[in-house]
C-alpha cells in the first residue's frame, strides 16, 4: 500500500506542500501542463532549490515572466481577490483531469461556506481574501494534480504546527490560528511550538484536510523517497519546510494479517420520489468519479411508502464532490456520512489459459496465501458469446484452469 506521509513540525502553506511533492519525484513539467492556460495575466510558476537552516528544499514559485532570474516571490500584482466564481472559472482553464477540476471546485466551496458562516454573509457574497489571489489558486490546483500523480492508497498527516502570535488579514488582526483556518481544520489535532508567526495557512489547512485519511506518527512504512518543501520565512530555530515520505506500509499486527486497513466515508440517502431510470446513470457518474461502491436497496419509508436507500462508499477526499453529483443528478434532499476504517485483502489480477480462451482471475491474498479467485465476468461473457457457449460452462472451464494451473 503506498502511503504519503505530510510532517508539519514547521506548519504548512501551499506553496510548501507542492514544493514538497516537486522535490519527491512530481515532474514540474508535468504540473505545468496540468495547470494549462490557469496561470494567466503573464504569471508563471517554477522551482528551485533553497537551504532552510541547513535543509536542502524545493522553493515553489509563482511569479511574472521578468522576474524569473532574481527569484521575485508573491508580488502585489498576484493579489487580486476572486468570488467563488471566478475561481471557478480559473480552475476550467486548468489541464485537470474533469474529476480533478471537480474536487478543486469542490475545495474552494468548502472554503467559500466557512468564510460565510465567520463572516455572517451567503456564500455568493463572499470574496477569498486570503486564498483568492491567483498564487494561492495555483498552489491548490497543483496539489489536486500532485495527490492523484502519487496515487497514494493512504495519506496521512502530522499533528499540525499552527504556530503563535497574531496575523494580519483583510478583516483586521486576529489571534493564530486565523479564523479561516481554524474552520477548516476539521477535527486535525493541531498545536502551538511557541515559533511567533502564523506558520498554517488557510491554503495548507484546505489542502492538507482534504486529503488527509488520517492524523498522527510516522507510519510503519519503507521509505522510497523524501522531499522538502520551504516555506518563505527564516524561522529562529527550526528549518521553515514541510517533509513528505513517500513510500510502501509495512503495517502489521491487529489490522493486518494479509489486509490492507484504510479509512473509507460511507454515505446514504433514502429516495422514494425519483424515476428509476435515473439510477442507473446515476451509478455510473458516482463510480466515474471516483465511488468505490454503490448500491441501492429496497427500503420502507415513511408514510409506509415503497424507496430505494443509496449507499456509496468512497475515498475521504472524494466526499464533497460525491455529494455535489448526488444533489445534482438525483432528487434527495438530504445526505448522511460517517467515516470508518475498512480492511481489504490484497488482490491483483492474474490470467490463466483455459480451453477456450484466456480468462482474467481477481485474487485475493492474506499472509501471502491465496484464499478466494474468481474469473471477471465480463472475460466469461465475452468468449461465451465468442465460442456460442452457455457461460456456465466456460466458468466450469475457468474454474478447472484455475485449479490445475
Amino acid at each position: 500500500m503506498r502511503i504519503l506521509y505530510f510532517d508539519c513540525f514547521a506548519g504548512a502553506a501551499g506553496d510548501m506542500i507542492l514544493g514538497a511533492l516537486l522535490d519527491a519525484g512530481l515532474p514540474l513539467d508535468e504540473l505545468k501542463h496540468a495547470l494549462g492556460s490557469l496561470a494567466v495575466d503573464g504569471v508563471e510558476v517554477s522551482a528551485d532549490r533553497v537551504i532552510k537552516k541547513g535543509v536542502t528544499a524545493t522553493k515553489f514559485r509563482v511569479h511574472e515572466p521578468s522576474h524569473v532570474a532574481s527569484g521575485a516571490r508573491r508580488t502585489s500584482h498576484h493579489h487580486g481577490h476572486h468570488s467563488l466564481k471566478d475561481i471557478a472559472e480559473a480552475i476550467g482553464r486548468s489541464s485537470l483531469s474533469t474529476p480533478g477540476k471537480a474536487t478543486a471546485i469542490a475545495m474552494f466551496h468548502r472554503l467559500g461556506s466557512a468564510e460565510a458562516a465567520i463572516h455572517g454573509m451567503s456564500i455568493d457574497e463572499v470574496h477569498l481574501h486570503e486564498v483568492g489571489a491567483i498564487d494561492s489558486i495555483i498552489d491548490i490546483v497543483g496539489a489536486v494534480f500532485a495527490m492523484a500523480w502519487f496515487k497514494a492508497d493512504r495519506i496521512i498527516v502530522s499533528p499540525l504546527n499552527v504556530g503563535g502570535g497574531m496575523v494580519r488579514s483583510a478583516h483586521g488582526i486576529f489571534p493564530v490560528p486565523a479564523p479561516a483556518t481554524v474552520a477548516l481544520l476539521k477535527d486535525a489535532p493541531i498545536y502551538s511550538s511557541g515559533i511567533q508567526s502564523e506558520l498554517l495557512t488557510p491554503t495548507g489547512a484546505l489542502i492538507l484536510s482534504e486529503y488527509a485519511s488520517s492524523y498522527g506518527p510516522v507510519p510503519a512504512m519503507r521509505v522510497q523517497k523524501v522531499g522538502y518543501g520551504a516555506g518563505d520565512r527564516e524561522l529562529a530555530d527550526t528549518p521553515n519546510v514541510v517533509r513528505v515520505l513517500v513510500g510502501e506500509s509495512t503495517e502489521t499486527g491487529h489490522h493486518a494479517h494479509g489486509s490492507t486497513p484504510h479509512r473509507v466515508v460511507v454515505l446514504e440517502c433514502e429516495i422514494d420520489d425519483m424515476n428509476p431510470q435515473i439510477f442507473g446513470p446515476l451509478m455510473d457518474g458516482l463510480y466515474a468519479a471516483g465511488a468505490l461502491e454503490v448500491f441501492y436497496s429496497s427500503v420502507q419509508m415513511k408514510k409506509n411508502r415503497p424507496g430505494t436507500l443509496m449507499t456509496i462508499v468512497a475515498r475521504p477526499e472524494h466526499r464533497e464532490k460525491l455529494t455535489a453529483i448526488v444533489f445534482r443528478e438525483s432528487t434527495t434532499i438530504g445526505l448522511r456520512y460517517q467515516e470508518m476504517l475498512r480492511d481489504c485483502l490484497e488482490r491483483e489480477m492474474v490470467t490463466v489459459g483455459t480451453a477456450v480462451g484466456p480468462v482474467r482471475f481477481k485474487v485475493a491474498r492474506q499472509d501471502g496465501q491465496v484464499v478466494n479467485a474468481q474469473p471477471e465476468f465480463d472475460d466469461l461473457a465475452k468468449l461465451a458469446t465468442e465460442r456460442g457457449i452457455p457461460i456456465k460452462e466456460v466458468q466450469a472451464l475457468a474454474q478447472k484452469a484455475w485449479l490445475e494451473r
